[in-house]
């Protein structure tokens, strides 16, 4: 992994089309890139370890700038370091055929084996040229591009995208195929595309074919798309047209996408749920099958399933549900649910959460609850991705495209969807009168406002002076309560993610069962505790760490939190149901100004990709 671009173009200049569309994919993470290109017949690799401005030094001197064909790629290293040599793209021995390759081949070693008992001489340590071996050996037995990838990955087991060029066939093609990681295809007025992400796509065209597990697809000048399965029977998949605009995957006058889209919440929040809220019955309307009354009658437990920044929004999730909505809830680390041999009860709707629908072990969590028998639903952002595909019934987010690979305005966009999603369920099950409906649904249409307070000039430069202090602290403990909890152990991650400093989101009440023993003056505690029920207790135990030394930094709307605290963010009131919404904009906000404080690559924090699509 973990972004593949290819293209081929009627009038020359692939080479900046393909580092246009690797510039794009950047956020997702990287440690290498690398193009191939076919220049006169012959393929041509270019190819360096770091970032890419390294690989358009190389590229800088024009020699491949006449090309019409080719593909690119950037790596974040699964087998083999960082290197020139485990950079993609790969060949074969015989230079025939060049492939580049998302994801992981887990027989690659017995592959490997095979091939060089016959003979064959690897030059990486990578996955990848196995498959580019095997590709090039069924070519010299007389099979074309497209049969020969086809029969390569009837031998192969794990999760894959891979994209394909050769020499000597008749006609510029290029040949692609996916199981797992996400490859979409696309023809434009000018050329022929394919990209791992739409992103790289919609400067070309927004009428995009995602294909499907198991697709072998054919790119040829002039044609539309020839989607194929492994077996070589032809298969149709849809156009679907793709909303988002070009300009928005751009900084605009921000320095990093991290804050502009800290920045865009307020807007998530509109798009999310304005068009959806009808004041007049209480209620949510989600215009898409799967949420009527009767279908939500039927649901007797909700299994959550989500990974990293979507799990936390799947604990507020049954905090929402529980307790406007009366249904029991069960909240897994989808990584872990699919290998626990889970028992799900009777009439389960098991609900994923995914910014891209695209993260592996989310999806393999759905499935396996789709075979035990759950109606599946998903919360996501990416229109026609394959967790959007698979899912029964999908709330999407409409966040737009979120280039920071640590997730903020696709957290807050999740968070309001299981908001609506709750007085939904809420509402078909008869447990919300109508009163107390438009009172939550007034409250919601309310909370624009208050999110843009905290984003104000003079909000933001206190928390900057937060982060500022407090950047030579040996660590930082996030405690909350309630609701308030997965915002604790959100505002860690943030932190750990951007700043790589030691942070730990804890329950408050836990606080006192092992952790206090950390609390001294150079631990900063940051409380999250808002007007509520739980506020008091919250208090109690912000005491317990003033008693001890501890560094006291208050987030929320408790005014008797604030005058207790070392230093503060003073958070808007509102429904505690929705507090999570604002009390996670300041943490945001001291992540970023940490990381930003400290000189880090925000945007790209290292070890780290946008989408997960490997287990």
């Amino acid at each position: 992994m973990c972004g593949i671009v290819g293209a081929i173009q009627r009038n020359g200049g692939v080479v900046e089309t393909l580092l246009q569309g690797l510039r794009l994919l950047e956020y997702r993470g990287y440690d290498s890139a690398g193009v191939a290109v076919l220049e006169a017949g012959a393929i041509k690799i270019r190819r360096k370890a770091g970032r890419l401005e390294r690989l358009e030094q190389v590229l800088s001197d024009g020699s491949l700038d006449n090309a019409r064909a080719g593909i690119g790629h950037t790596r974040w290293a699964t087998h083999g370091p960082p290197s020139d040599e485990n950079a993609h793209p790969h060949t074969d021995q015989e230079g025939r055929v060049a492939l580049v390759h998302n994801g992981v081949v887990e027989n690659w070693a017995e592959l490997r084996a095979e091939l060089e008992a016959a003979g064959v001489r690897f030059a990486s340590d990578t996955d990848t040229e196995v498959l580019a071996h095997l590709v090039g050996r069924e070519m010299a037995r007389g099979q074309d591009l497209a049969s020969a990838v086809r029969a390569s990955l009837a031998r192969v087991r794990g999760y894959y995208a891979i994209a394909a060029v050769a020499q000597g066939e008749q006609g510029v093609r290029i040949v692609c195929a996916r199981s797992g990681p996400p490859l979409a295809v696309a023809a434009g007025p000018d050329g022929v595309y394919l990209a791992s992400d739409v992103l790289a796509l919609i400067a070309h065209t927004r009428d995009v074919i995602f294909l499907e597990d198991g697709d072998v697809a054919e790119l040829e000048l002039g044609h539309a798309p020839i989607v194929t399965r492994i077996d070589g029977t032809r298969v149709d998949r849809p156009t679907r047209r793709v909303e988002w605009d070009p300009e928005q995957a751009g900084k605009g006058s921000f320095p990093h996408f991290m804050l502009k889209e800290i920045h865009e919440q307020p807007d998530v929040l509109a798009r999310t749920a304005f068009d959806r809220l009808r004041l007049d019955k209480g209620d949510v309307d989600f215009g898409v099958p799967g949420f009527t009354d009767h279908e939500l009658r039927a649901v007797d437990r909700l299994q959550i399933v989500a990974c990293g920044t979507a799990l936390h929004a799947g604990w507020i999730a049954r905090y929402l549900i529980e307790g406007l909505a009366r249904l029991p809830v069960d909240v897994d680390y989808a990584s872990e649910f699919r290998y626990r041999d889970p028992v799900l009860a009777h009439n389960t709707l098991a609900l994923a959460i995914s910014q891209s629908g695209e993260t592996a072990d989310t999806l393999a969590a759905l499935r396996l609850a789709k075979t035990l028998g759950a109606r599946t639903a998903a919360i996501c952002n990416v229109v026609g991705s394959t967790l959007v595909r698979e899912a029964q019934a999908t709330i999407l987010t409409h966040a737009g495209p979120e280039i920071g690979v640590a997730s903020t305005k696709a957290f807050v966009a999740q968070v309001v969807a299981a908001f609506l999603f709750a007085v939904r369920l809420g509402r078909a099950r008869g447990v919300l009168s109508l009163e107390r409906g438009r009172e939550l649904v007034s409250e919601l249409r309310l909370l624009r406002p208050k999110m843009e307070s905290l984003l104000g000039e003079r909000a933001v430069s206190e928390v900057r002076a937060i982060a500022q202090k407090n950047q030579g602290q040996k660590g930082f403990l996030f405690l909350g309560r309630g609701i308030n909890y997965p915002i604790a152990l959100e505002g860690a991650l943030k932190l750990k993610e951007i700043s790589y400093v030691h942070a730990e989101g804890y329950p408050a009440g836990e606080m006192k069962h092992g952790p206090i023993a950390l609390i001294e003056p150079a631990m900063s505690i940051l409380v999250v505790n808002s007007a509520g029920p739980l506020a008091e207790k919250v208090r109690s135990n912000l005491e317990q760490v003033r008693a001890r030394g501890g560094h006291v930094i208050a987030i929320g709307s408790d005014k008797e939190s604030i005058a207790q605290s070392d230093e503060h963010v003073l958070v808007p009131e509102c429904s505690e149901w929705l507090s999570p919404i604002l009390n996670v904009i300041p943490l945001q906000l001291v992540a970023y100004h940490m990381a930003d404080l400290k000189g880090f690559d925000i945007d790209k924090p290292r070890n780290l990709a946008k989408s997960v699509t490997v287990e």
